[in-house]
């Protein structure tokens, strides 16, 4: 290993036959081909590469996390929900006494944020989120109609409340739409998922699912628990049967209390995790449908381009406060929704003030100073820009935002197996069918072996 000489490269265990070469401050990295004795030899055009290129990596890796361009907002409608999820992360008080937006106020967000992107030259995307935002269907349902050239619509919703029309008028505006199932099994789920007659959500979810079917802006959102960690894989076959093609599998936020007593063991969790990303891949090898996990490729897109990550969370400073943030129902400007019940964080009110102040205010530069170089043991963690050690409102909340994540292990092992599949050429199959495509090569080496860059 003697060939290692190059200033920022480290060894990085993969397993215990193979190794990464890598460079945690741009994210370069190469799997070196190991010979019949076990020994490995880097490619000398690998370091010659790396020579050549790393200060343009490491300034686009710098621009990348540390530029604060806004392109989301997160709008909360309603404080309210009709669900009681025993994990939410909005405080139950506020769920259920909490207001709901006018259709004035909605409409004034909107020409206010607008306004905003216009002026900064991007495309925004606004989400309807929070509790359950199809309480108030009756104002975001003409807030979507009338916006629609303006922004790029998402919702989030447990699909109890969604009519067949509903889902017309969603694909109608290429609305993205998200379905929360916890479960395969409606027991499992309706017990994660309870409603106020002690119903859950499953019945209305498979429903929602069923008459989305096809449609490219459908995902399924998973929250993963103590109690339905070992039901993953299923969740993954059941999905793919449904024609669902995209599933997040999120671990639970412990940014409330109650939340934390459902923290599954990070490691059970990975392994898992892991086994569901495995028949993700041998249901899309085998049949004409794809399905991915979309989180796990977002760890496959945080390696092999670092720059076209779509989801935040796992990037070091995270993409709260700096990428998007949430407006409540208030309509406090708040970094994300992890943090509605935490004390300190609001940037403004967009009904007395607006975005560009809210970008500026002290608990949003507060959020974007915190990343993985000032945290012990992420400081010289090599996947430190991979991962990115979420979740600091999560962490804000247990006591100390500076701490590495609480599902570190977690991370860690699920990042291993994304290195595995990359040397084993096997991550086309994490991608939407023809996904790669849309990607372009900015660096490439030829090299023989399993060298991969």
């Amino acid at each position: 290993m003697s060939e290692l000489t190059q200033k920022g490269l480290s060894y990085y265990d993969i397993d215990e036959k193979r190794k990464a070469v890598i460079d945690a401050d741009n994210a370069f990295w190469v799997i070196p081909p190991v010979n019949g004795e076990g020994n490995i030899t880097i490619p000398r055009n690998a370091l010659s590469f790396y020579e050549k290129f790393r200060g343009k990596l490491d300034n686009q890796m710098q621009d990348f996390r540390f530029s604060a361009n806004l392109t989301a907002l997160y709008i909360d409608p309603t404080d309210r929900c009709n669900a009681n999820c025993p994990y939410c992360y909005i405080p139950s008080r506020i769920r259920k006494n909490g207001r709901s937006m006018t259709k004035v106020e909605l409409f004034g967000i909107l020409e206010k944020a607008a306004i905003y992107f216009r002026k900064h030259k991007r495309k925004a995307v606004i989400v309807f989120h929070a509790a359950e935002p199809l309480l108030v269907k009756d104002i975001i349902f003409p807030a979507i109609k009338e916006f629609f050239q303006e922004f790029k619509f998402g919702l989030q919703t447990n699909a109890t409340l969604l009519e067949k029309t509903d889902v017309d008028f969603l694909k109608k505006y290429q609305v993205g739409v998200g379905i929360s199932l916890d479960h395969y099994s409606p027991l499992v789920n309706n017990r994660l998922r309870p409603l106020g007659n002690q119903q859950g959500n499953f019945q209305a979810a498979v429903q929602a699912i069923e008459w989305f079917k096809g449609y490219p802006g459908l995902n399924v959102i998973t929250t993963v628990t103590k109690f339905n960690f070992q039901g993953l894989p299923g969740m993954v076959s059941f999905l793919h049967k449904k024609g669902v093609t995209c599933v997040l599998l999120n671990p639970v936020r412990l940014t409330q209390k109650y939340s934390r007593g459902l923290k599954p063991d990070p490691m059970l969790m990975a392994k898992y995790f892991i086994q569901a990303v495995d028949k993700a891949i041998e249901l899309s090898k085998k049949t004409k449908q794809r399905i991915i996990i979309g989180n796990f490729t977002n760890v496959i897109l945080g390696i092999v381009a670092p720059n076209a990550r779509r989801l935040m969370c796992d990037i070091s400073p995270c993409g709260a406060a700096r990428c998007f943030l949430t407006v409540t129902a208030h309509g406090e400007m708040i970094p994300c929704g992890e943090f509605i019940g935490l004390k300190g964080f609001s940037g403004g009110n967009i009904f007395r003030t607006g975005i560009e102040q809210a970008m500026q205010s002290a608990p949003f530069k507060k959020i974007r100073a915190r990343y993985a170089e000032k945290i012990a043991e992420c400081n010289t963690c090599l996947i430190r820009n991979i991962c990115g050690a979420p979740c600091p409102a999560e962490l804000h909340a247990m006591g100390k935002m500076y701490q590495k994540s609480v599902f570190c292990e977690f991370y860690k092992q699920i990042i291993n197996h994304a290195f595995k599949l990359l040397a084993a050429g096997q991550e086309k199959y994490c991608f939407r069918k023809d996904g790669m495509k849309t990607l372009k090569y900015e660096y490439k080496i030829s090299s023989p072996g399993n060298c991969r860059n």
